[in-house]
């Protein structure tokens, strides 16, 4: 089981790593800071204030080095949660292995890569869509080819979740974005069986026990009969939707925090329950601010006692052939299939990205909700019921230094003046012609990024050619 080790420096992100490994846990993730995710330097003018904020900043190949210095990356599992310049860092983290002396085909992990659910809940994209898909395609077969045990997409439900979407749309999003994926794998001339079985997916784990269970459930159902049926799969890995669950963190309440441990066991329960492979927990202070040692710790004990003492792991689908689950498994199942029909009718996902189809079904979705909480038809302890008046927080609260920002912005001027200039524009120029060219883009990053080219000069590069992405207002 993994668990998210997010901070705000390289240095200390490297901390936190160690400390988890000590702790017990298996694999490792990484969240960005949100200059990184959406692809400025950290001593851009827009970058201010939100260095290291909501996670660690990465701006060139030293900081990805600092990162996972003493960590020997061909011995572990990554998880980075990246997607507008998924590539990028995914460059930074296959050069840091290299100058390590490991394989590229011995690596493990997985990087997000989703650009879908950003245009249609997240908002962090830098180019177009087309462009962007095409980015994520190179991925696939640079990943597919050179390193064959990596996942090259998460396919992500979790931020349609959080954006405030129902349980179905979640559902029918994600696996529409899933297949989209596959379907520009195949037209780029991959066979599906090469590449599908690294397809995985992450989906957010909410309050409804039983629904996000049959969730699951069905989402397993319906991605194994396309790929069979619609796309021709046949490796039966093709058929089998592999997930990673993490904790809801739009239920996280700033009010009475400590309730936060019982709502993630439960919703760390159903994605257990539901079949998933993966798993985070979130921290109980994390509505407030990144996390502290001890909410990090009480959060993986949380699923080291799932997974050792209460027993829910000795069978593969401990709820299968209640009827009240199978019912509601066939009713999720129904709902996403009406969904998939108005997105073809639309002319796939991106058209109906294009014209807000999703944008609008979760603003609704999430307006509904909001009504629901105001007239307590739902309640949410702490926050519309039983409501403790005068409460104070008993809880540390990490703040982050402005040192932080002071100290990242120091050491991307001292890089940009020790590198051989010549070697950067050189790397620069490759990148936009092999963008020109339609090459895959993926050994032309890593060779930008072996000479210390930074994140935002590479995305900026790219911009050049495929422009940058204004959405249509929703109404």
């Amino acid at each position: 089981m993994r668990q998210y080790a997010g901070f705000s420096t390289a240095a200390e992100s490297n901390k936190r790593y160690h400390y988890l490994l000590s702790q017990g846990t298996t694999g490792l993730s990484v969240a960005f800071d949100l200059p990184t995710q959406i692809g400025y330097d950290s001593d851009h003018e827009l970058a201010d204030g939100e260095v290291g904020k909501v996670g660690v900043a990465i701006d060139s190949l030293e900081d990805m080095e600092i990162l996972f210095k003493g960590i020997q990356l061909n011995k572990i599992s990554t998880s980075m949660t990246i997607n507008a310049p998924a590539a990028m860092m995914l460059a930074f983290y296959f050069a840091v292995a290299l100058k390590q002396g490991a394989k590229l085909n011995e690596l493990r992990g997985t990087i997000q890569t989703d650009i879908l659910k950003e245009y249609i809940a997240q908002k962090e994209w830098i180019y177009p869509p087309n462009p962007s898909m095409r980015i994520v395609t190179d991925m696939v077969e640079f990943c597919t080819r050179e390193v064959p045990q990596w996942n090259p997409i998460s396919v992500s439900g979790y931020h349609i979740r959080e954006a405030g979407s129902t349980a179905a749309q979640e559902l029918a999003f994600t696996l529409a974005d899933g297949f989209a994926y596959i379907e520009w794998g195949i037209e780029r001339g991959m066979d599906v069986d090469e590449f599908a079985p690294r397809i995985s997916f992450f989906f957010n784990s909410h309050l409804d026990f039983f629904e996000e269970i049959a969730k699951y459930r069905a989402a397993r159902k319906i991605w194994a009969k396309r790929m069979r049926n619609k796309y021709g799969a046949k490796n039966p890995r093709s058929w089998t939707l592999r997930f990673h669950t993490q904790t809801a963190g739009c239920s996280l309440t700033a009010q009475q925090p400590e309730n936060n441990i019982v709502r993630t066991a439960y919703q760390a329960l159903a994605g257990v329950l539901g079949g998933t492979q993966s798993l985070h927990t979130n921290s109980m202070d994390e509505t407030l601010a990144l996390p502290s040692e001890k909410a990090v710790k009480i959060a993986l004990r949380t699923q080291q006692i799932i997974e050792n003492e209460i027993g829910v792991i000795n069978t593969i689908d401990p709820l299968g052939g209640s009827y009240f689950m199978e019912s509601l498994t066939d009713k999720m199942e129904q709902e996403a299939e009406a969904y998939f029909e108005k997105i073809d009718a639309l002319g796939g996902v991106i058209p109906a990205i294009e014209v807000g189809f999703f944008q609008r079904e979760i603003a609704d979705a999430a307006y509904r909700y909001q009504q629901e909480l105001d007239a307590k038809e739902k309640i949410i302890v702490g926050v519309n019921d039983f409501v403790e008046e005068n409460e104070t927080i008993d809880i540390p609260i990490l703040t982050i230094s402005p040192e932080v920002e002071i100290k990242q912005k120091k050491r991307i001027t001292e890089l940009r003046q020790s590198r051989n200039y010549n070697n950067v524009e050189r790397a620069l120029s490759e990148l936009k012609q092999a963008a020109e060219d339609n090459k895959n883009l993926m050994p032309h990053l890593i060779n930008c990024t072996q000479n210390y080219v930074t994140l935002g000069e590479m995305c900026n590069k790219l911009t050049e050619v495929f422009g940058v992405y204004d959405e249509v207002a929703v109404f």
